[in-house]
């Protein structure tokens, strides 16, 4: 499952704007696709999630996006585009602000890291700022939510090599030093199985469904 949103990045006088435009896997964290342009666009969002698509490989019927109830999320050219792709669209609940918390947590990221620019001189200045942004943080930004692994090293399996590698380093701390663990053996974290947009509510002891991504 992916999420899709769009920022605004500050231009070089007052109330000018360029908007970045991100694609995210959910499960993974991983930036799938991004994009910053002059105006905000269906069409232009189109071209994005169409391009995405092929260079992910997403067959047909295998891909949920989820967005914000925006005019280009809900236009009706993505809609097409989604259909004709085989991909199930998911917009958030009306008057709910929090419903796209992974794409609002990585444009968070991005604004409150320390190099981050109070206004962009030119749209080629945002573009090659967020191009060493992106490389970072699928490549070296290691995330609370996915066991301190960056996002290229759960999208393309590494995990499990990377667990496997601290639980060793872990054991020998533990068999040089048991005291510094008060005798019990620490155990790696690992990446959640399942990622929620919205948890799932019991009632009347059955699960509610909701929308989620597993590996």
């Amino acid at each position: 499952m992916w999420t899709w949103d769009i920022t605004k990045l500050k231009g070089p006088v007052k109330w000018t704007y360029f908007y970045l435009y991100v694609i995210l896997d959910i499960f993974s964290r991983l930036v799938v696709g991004w994009m910053v342009a002059p105006r905000e666009l269906a069409e232009l969002a189109k071209h994005l999630i169409a391009e995405s698509c092929a260079k992910q490989g997403i067959p047909k019927e295998q891909l949920t996006i989820h967005a914000d109830r925006g005019s280009s999320m809900k236009s009706k050219p993505v809609a097409l585009l989604l259909s004709d792709l085989g991909v199930t669209k998911s917009h958030s609940r009306p008057y709910v602000s929090n419903d796209n918390p992974f794409s609002e947590a990585s444009f968070k990221t991005l604004k409150y890291r320390p190099d981050f620019p109070d206004r962009f001189g030119s749209i080629e200045d945002a573009r090659a700022h967020c191009q060493g942004f992106f490389a970072w943080y699928n490549g070296e930004h290691r995330h609370s939510g996915i066991a301190m692994l960056t996002p290229e090293a759960v999208h393309y399996g590494d995990a499990d090599r990377i667990i496997k590698r601290r639980s060793e380093a872990l054991d020998a701390a533990f068999e040089a030093h048991p005291q510094r663990f008060k005798g019990k053996r620490p155990v790696p974290e690992s990446p959640p199985e399942a990622v929620w947009i919205n948890p799932p509510q019991e009632r009347d002891g059955k699960a509610m469904t909701s929308t989620a991504t597993s590996s």
